[in-house]
């Protein structure tokens, strides 16, 4: 998930309150995500939804059970880049984004995003969630499926308010994050190719609700529907971008700017893009062989055989291609917000892509 970068849980506090606090937190938030807002009119805008949205999001997720309320704001309340709702409020630049349906729309495609985080670990059996423990280690499997879906249809009630348009959008897009989780579950078929099956995996589980998320931006502040397609276009380009070059960081980083210790997929036997383009060379000189008869033993939980592989790795030929597909990304994202007017958001927008770009050199 794009989701591995998280901010402090205090540090949204910052948001709320004078101009000169609201634009700390706001800088400090963006450059968290790589996204440059030199405008202060675009970044008080995008600022306003942010803070509306944390509201609309713990009201949202209420219920008349206190258990249920409590489950349910584990992860709102535990912060976060709030990553898609930023697109929202972006997206919405290129008409108004005052309207009253973008914030709404914005709580739908967070809502949406946490409903995954919490099966998600379920399905990772993970124990910590944004520094904190995650719910089915706080709870049980069976709580956090629950909230999950709980969270699911709270989102789903929200987009009715918004017309059909925007139930279909919310539903197709989750028709394709179930899609994505069911590919990577089942892994890659006979005769398909691991990095095409990869590939395949991020748009759809990662992608997907980023381009949404951009897209309803548009939709909902009365953007043209040339800038709301480019927008989407946008959002699932440079949502595959970001989950690459975290890939890229989990074996290129020597500190924890990935969000985890460096080397974790690779101890997990997590297939990243760098693995699945060093096991797929030819190259055949010692290192590379070397390499792929590591790889080929699965988890790297003896700690020599997991130093040994990221030592080569970060050297490899593959993790230099793994560098270059991210660019390719990223550039590609960049060419699609070209029927965008130029403007200090399509510019924010641009240096999402730079960032990207960077932070995998």
């Amino acid at each position: 998930m794009v989701d591995g970068v998280v901010n402090p849980a205090g540090e949204r506090s910052g948001a709320v309150g004078s101009g000169g606090r609201r634009s700390r937190a706001g800088t400090s938030q963006f450059g968290a995500l790589g996204v440059h807002l030199a405008d202060p009119r675009v970044e008080a805008s995008v600022l306003g939804v942010l803070d509306a949205v944390e509201v609309e999001l713990r009201a949202s997720v209420a219920s008349a059970d206190p258990f249920v309320t409590e489950a349910a704001r584990h992860l709102v309340e535990a912060g976060g880049k709030r990553f898609r709702p930023v697109l929202v409020a972006l997206g919405a630049q290129f008409g108004d984004p005052a309207k009253a349906q973008v914030v709404p729309a914005a709580v739908v495609m967070e809502l949406t995003h946490l409903a995954t985080l919490y099966h998600d670990d379920v399905m990772d059996e993970a124990a910590v969630r944004r520094g904190g423990p995650s719910a089915n280690s706080r709870w049980t499997n069976s709580v956090a499926i629950l909230v999950g879906d709980y969270l699911f249809a709270r989102a789903a009630d929200l987009a009715a308010d918004l017309g059909p348009e925007a139930v279909r959008l919310q539903a197709r897009t989750f028709a394709r994050l179930v899609h994505g989780q069911i590919a990577e579950t089942v892994g890659p078929r006979a005769g398909e190719d691991p990095v095409a099956h990869y590939l395949h995996v991020i748009a759809e589980k990662t992608g997907s609700l980023i381009a949404t998320s951009a897209r309803i931006g548009g939709m909902f502040s009365g953007a043209s529907a040339e800038h709301t397609e480019a927008l989407g276009g946008y959002g699932e380009t440079i949502g595959v971008a970001f989950q690459l070059s975290d890939d890229l960081l989990d074996i290129a980083s020597e500190s924890v700017q990935s969000g985890k210790t460096p080397g974790t997929d690779l101890r997990e036997g997590v297939p990243t893009l760098p693995v699945l383009y060093a096991r797929a060379a030819d190259d055949s000189d010692a290192a590379s062989v070397r390499l792929r008869e590591i790889l080929a033993t699965g988890p790297l939980v003896d700690d020599a055989l997991h130093a040994e592989a990221l030592g080569l790795l970060r050297e490899s030929p593959a993790l230099k291609r793994a560098r270059e597909t991210v660019r390719s990304y990223a550039e590609e994202a960049r060419s699609q917000l070209a029927p965008l007017p130029q403007s200090p958001s399509r510019t924010a927008l641009e240096s999402l892509c730079d960032y990207i770009a960077d932070r995998t050199s």
